[in-house]
């Protein structure tokens, strides 16, 4: 079923500062996870399996890595008005980069006047989740929103680390707080949980476009959305809902994935999201059948296990290992491969995300890391092991003891 009324504009133009050096050299959207796809492809692949098929990526800093991915990755049908379609920062309106979200949708307006939609979805392009949108567009719908915003329900002690958003008993927004001091408003029926806003909206395509011009013309804004549109629309008597995720469900869904959703902002978030693929009865299942997981198709071999010796075999446990991979005699545990990776013989790899076209060299042994692309490691080399040793290499190491080596390092 396709979802015509409705376009869909999805910002990808964010630096993702807390995920240096993944992001040293592209978009936080762009960054790889799960072996073999980008964390765009997630939010494109929700839209894509719920029928929404007129989406706008905007984009912003270092994108050329996300604008490959997208061309090559989703080319979908223009003849039927059906295309997903990059819209890089042009600075349309002032000559400046977008300065916040409402900011990047408003110099992109001349998109939204030029469609024939009732709706308008606006998006991040960085979260992990599953989600049938149409079921919050079907939500804003019935009650006549201006505005709905999604919202995860969190333990209400962890309210200052997220923008709150508290409601009364019909899921009305009452007031929103971000990061608040203060113990805020629990959500209906649940003293232990608060909402908070996972950045995604949608807005009535006439009350968007007379929002973001007002917000446009005031110098005193910060031209965002969770900052100055959202509580002005509130303040003025704007009619604005919550959609609570985890009511939120779409074909072969299992209920251990009910309310699943992750902001990899840093790199142990990230680290950790990777690190779900691998469970048993995981929390977000890449298999999925009815809710297809789409990426770029690699031309490139099956993954290959060699040597069965006793020091000297090709294996890998709890492990998730891509095409074109070589695991030659080496092992690996609790580990995501991305596509042309080499284990070499006595080697291991342990609770690690190696990532494209790295080369992992003989008696090497990695624990808890992050090798980003085009690395070759030397043999003998330990990594994770020693913090100081890490850091004093040049690599970063994270507050939870993630060890990340740079794209094309050379050791």
């Amino acid at each position: 079923m396709s979802v015509d009324d409705t376009l869909v504009m999805i910002l990808a133009g964010g630096e993702g500062k807390r995920l240096y050096p993944l992001t040293r050299d592209r978009a936080k959207p762009a960054v790889p996870f799960g072996g073999r796809y980008r964390i765009i492809d997630f939010v494109i692949n929700n839209f894509i399996n719920s029928g929404f098929y007129k989406l706008k990526i905007l984009t912003q800093y270092k994108s050329d890595s996300l604008n490959k991915h997208i061309t090559r990755t989703w080319p979908l049908t223009p003849i039927l008005n059906q295309y997903v379609e990059l819209i890089p920062a042009q600075m349309r309106i002032d000559g400046h980069w977008y300065k916040g979200t409402a900011d990047a949708v408003f110099q992109n307006i001349h998109h939204i006047l030029a469609e024939d939609s009732n709706y308008i979805a606006v998006f991040g392009g960085d979260h992990i989740y599953k989600m049938n949108v149409a079921q919050m567009l079907d939500f804003h719908k019935k009650r006549e929103a201006d505005l709905t915003i999604s919202a995860i329900p969190i333990p209400i002690e962890q309210a200052g680390e997220y923008g709150i958003m508290e409601v009364d008993d019909n899921w009305h927004l009452t007031n929103f707080i971000e990061k608040p001091k203060t113990t805020p408003k629990h959500i209906p029926g649940d003293p232990t949980k608060c909402l908070a806003s996972m950045g995604n909206y949608f807005f009535n395509r006439n009350k968007l476009i007379e929002e973001l011009r007002v917000d446009a013309d005031n110098q005193t804004s910060s031209h965002d959305f969770g900052k100055n549109v959202i509580p002005k629309m509130l303040k003025q008597g704007d009619k604005i809902y919550v959609y609570d995720f985890t009511q939120n469900t779409f074909p072969g869904m299992e209920e251990s994935e009910r309310g699943y959703w992750r902001d990899v902002g840093t790199m142990d978030a990230y680290w950790q999201a990777n690190m779900d693929l691998l469970a048993y009865d995981p929390e977000f299942n890449l298999y999925t059948k009815q809710w297809p997981v789409r990426t770029y198709n690699y031309n490139f071999p099956p993954a290959k296990f060699i040597w069965e010796e006793i020091e000297r075999r090709g294996m890998a446990t709890n492990s998730l290992v891509s095409e074109g991979c070589i695991i030659s005699g080496g092992t690996l545990s609790r580990c995501i491969l991305s596509p042309k990776v080499r284990i070499n013989s006595f080697s291991s790899v342990v609770d690690s995300i190696i990532m494209e076209d790295v080369n992992i060299g003989r008696h090497s042994h990695i624990k808890k890391a992050i090798i980003d692309k085009n690395v070759d490691i030397p043999p003998y080399t330990k990594i994770g092991f020693d913090r100081a040793e890490d850091e004093a290499r040049g690599f970063y190491v994270s507050e939870g003891g993630v060890t990340v080596v740079p794209k094309g390092a050379k050791l």
